[in-house]
């Protein structure tokens, strides 16, 4: 099966490498060709744009940071667009928008190409270990023929159904771990202020009825106060933009958001001091800050 792979940076490529196993014929397109180095030398062949890896391909993924960077690398100027033959499977693997999913779809079904969106979940880790959840939204029998190699990635492929279905569920994840994370600091914040440690105030609250739960067991394991990036982060800046889409989709569907929107003013406010490109755990300093709390330590960023 000749299959092809846009976008091999931290998430992209762990699961590329995985995909390229399953294939009989592998091609990868990158901004950067340094960066696909070692599936070239396992017998990888380097596609110069997007439209030149798209061709003759049975199955194509893409994994982008922006919903732009997506659009572009489709419908732009050398994009798949461009030579993608009909019958052939795209599938997004990147955080997208709603809308754009749905746009992207309609272009490439005029093409006879079969749209498929497919974010993950699991960060750069699970995309390593192939311990990865894989939302998918599109046709169920285009689901089932691509499975082997959904599975050949990640361990936990659902099918959500229409396409733009897997890109609810996956914004609707982002949601949900960024409010826990708020929530979380808020409440330790809340009560270092008032007098007590970390280490017994979490201790405490994880035997309580309402947080036996996950939240707490990551304070719990973490041993520093450090939200520097590094190849293994979820920066901020991409926290931001899956939050941003995930408020835009309830916004669009008139759904009032109370917390959801305050949390997303924690991270702009985060944004504006330059911390893009730090661990988006970083948010929680903002919410200490402000409370003039030094938290001992504190887990990393929410899923990816």
């Amino acid at each position: 099966m000749k299959i092809g792979w846009i976008g091999v940076g931290n998430m992209g490529k762990p699961m590329a490498k995985h995909i390229q196993e399953y294939a009989s014929e592998f091609t990868v397109c990158d901004l950067n060709q340094e960066a696909a180095v070692d599936i070239l030398e396992n017998g990888g062949k380097w596609a110069e744009t997007p439209s030149e890896c798209a061709k003759d391909k049975d199955i194509l993924f893409m994994s982008l940071p922006m919903p732009q960077d997506v659009e572009k690398v489709s419908t732009g100027k050398d994009g798949i667009i461009e030579s993608v033959k009909p019958g052939t499977i795209l599938l997004d693997a990147s955080t997208n928008s709603l809308s754009m999913v749905k746009k992207l779809h309609k272009t490439f079904d005029e093409k006879g190409v079969e749209f498929l969106d497919c974010p993950v979940s699991g960060g750069v880790i699970g995309a390593m270990n192939k311990d990865m959840s894989i939302m998918v939204g599109g046709k169920e029998s285009t689901y089932k023929k691509i499975k082997p190699a959904l599975d050949a990635m990640g361990d936990k492929a659902i099918y959500c159904g229409p396409v733009g279905s897997g890109t609810i569920c996956k914004l609707s994840h982002q949601l949900f771990s960024g409010l826990l994370l708020g929530i979380t600091t808020e409440v330790l914040t809340s009560g270092v202020k008032a007098g007590m440690d970390l280490d017994t105030l979490i201790d405490a609250i994880s035997r309580c009825a309402s947080a036996k739960n996950p939240p707490f067991d990551n304070w719990k394991a973490s041993q520093e106060y450090n939200f520097e990036g590094d190849e293994m982060s979820f920066f901020l800046e991409l926290a931001a933009k899956d939050i941003r889409l995930a408020c835009e989709m309830a916004r669009e569907n008139k759904v009032p958001l109370d917390m959801a929107n305050i949390f997303e003013q924690n991270i702009i406010e985060a944004m504006n001091k330059g911390w893009g490109k730090k661990n988006s755990g970083i948010v929680r300093k903002i919410i200490a800050d402000r409370a003039g709390v030094s938290l001992d330590y504190a887990p990393g960023g929410f899923s990816s």
